[in-house]
């Protein structure tokens, strides 16, 4: 597997609780698919747990940008977060891979339905603004789930790329359903928002990424509902 040293460029809090954290790859063939991820390594971190110094972060932006890729986090109370939310800025931190393949399937007659729980966006946000800067002739359909407005991470840009991308259609829904300026869904992704957003699930790929539970939950539901396994793909994200 490859690895790589690379710099911390920057990070910014991009919705409440969840931190992006962008990396220098200026002067390597560092590479990677849109929605694969890495594992993260820092040597001699000022903070260690039990937990230790490495963590798996799915790629946030497209490989079509040059010199740097993105990744972002909840920001969980842990010894890793904290190092990363703390070193200085061109720290070098050793990231190994790529890995992962929930990539875009290459049928384009096939629709791509993405159900995002909370940070699970990332890997979503890679491929859909990848996406739309290489013009793909993909159907793509996003269910985005968070608790609050809040905390819904990357609304801006999805938005913005559902304007550019014809075939882009990002549907937002929150749980806390007592914000009265929410102007998108209200409720859980369940079996009859599902139904409402993709009238014939036969013809569609499901991805599915986010929590444990959520994921596999999903993935329960769409097979009860007919989907057949081999249409549906999943990343769980465990203890971020």
């Amino acid at each position: 597997m490859a690895e790589y040293l690379l710099s911390l460029k920057d990070r910014r809090q991009v919705a409440e609780g969840t931190t992006a954290f962008w990396f220098d790859t200026t002067g390597t063939d560092f590479s990677f698919a849109a929605g694969q991820n890495a594992d993260y390594v820092l040597d001699n971190p000022p903070y260690t747990d039990a937990e230790g110094n490495k963590r798996t972060f799915s790629f946030a932006s497209s490989p079509q940008h040059r010199g740097w890729f993105m990744i972002a986090t909840r920001m969980r109370p842990t010894a890793f977060k904290n190092s990363l939310k703390e070193v200085p800025l061109g720290t070098k931190v050793k990231v190994v891979g790529p890995l992962g393949n929930m990539v875009l399937h290459d049928d384009a007659t096939k629709p791509a339905v993405m159900i995002a729980g909370g940070i699970g966006i990332t890997p979503f946000r890679s491929m859909i603004e990848d996406a739309t800067m290489r013009k793909l002739p993909h159907q793509v359909l996003l269910l985005y789930s968070n608790r609050t407005a809040a905390v819904t991470a990357f609304r801006d840009d999805l938005e913005q790329w559902a304007k550019q991308n014809m075939n882009l259609k990002a549907v937002f829904t929150i749980t806390d359903t007592d914000d009265p300026a929410w102007p998108y869904e209200r409720g859980m992704v369940d079996e009859v928002f599902i139904k409402k957003q993709v009238p014939d699930l036969t013809k569609s790929v499901f991805y599915i990424a986010g929590p444990d539970a959520m994921t596999l939950a999903m993935r329960k539901m769409l097979l009860e509902l007919g989907v057949s396994k081999d249409n549906i793909k999943l990343e769980a994200f465990s203890g971020y």
